[in-house]
């Protein structure tokens, strides 16, 4: 079954990446990793990070540091691209509530990476953190970035093919089947009757 969009949520180091480029590895190259966070000269643990991320993706995967703009980026892959992973929605949100004054200029920004992710010439995998399973943030911008992280989430999952929630690096599809995204795979664990 063919798909065009899926999305990966899950908490810190639940394993979203690992098994978005789990899922990108099963399509041929080019395969295209598109990340949200740029390196900032004033922040080594961060740069330290991002490298260490590349270099754990090798070389089969083509770098593109889209910061903020998603949709543009998605627009300038070649129609030769295969798949490609975008990493992380959180953090592109982050970066568009600074810029942006209101929530419907944040959302109006996503929407319009959702038209992006349609015509993108091959599937995209969407990365994100689910921050709304905790306590109710104690500032106004915590409050405001849980709220609009809840509504992309739920923009994301409703135009999805595919919904997977990652916990312990085990994944839960919430919408479509895993044998529908990966094919019958024993590298993928086995979520009983209910999870899959």
């Amino acid at each position: 079954m063919a798909w065009q969009m899926g999305l990966i949520l899950g908490g810190a180091r639940s394993g979203k990446t690992r098994l978005a480029l789990q899922i990108g590895q099963t399509f041929p190259p080019p395969r295209f990793y598109l990340a949200t966070a740029v390196a900032d000269p004033d922040d080594p643990e961060m740069q330290a990070r991002i490298e260490r991320h590349r270099r754990d993706r090798g070389p089969a995967w083509h770098t593109v540091e889209a910061g903020p703009e998603l949709a543009e980026a998605l627009g300038r892959l070649p129609r030769t691209a295969r798949v490609a992973v975008i990493d992380c929605l959180t953090l592109w949100l982050g970066r568009w509530m600074e810029r942006e004054p209101t929530d419907e200029a944040v959302l109006d920004r996503a929407e319009a990476l959702l038209e992006a992710v349609g015509r993108c010439p091959a599937p995209v995998i969407l990365v994100s953190n689910e921050v709304g399973l905790g306590v109710v943030p104690m500032t106004p911008a915590g409050r405001r970035f849980r709220d609009l992280a809840g509504w992309l989430h739920q923009r994301v999952a409703e135009r999805a093919d595919w919904v997977v929630f990652t916990v312990a690096g085990l994944p839960m599809f919430l919408k479509g089947r895993a044998e529908h995204v990966l094919g019958p795979s024993p590298d993928l664990p086995d979520a009983g009757p209910h999870g899959r």
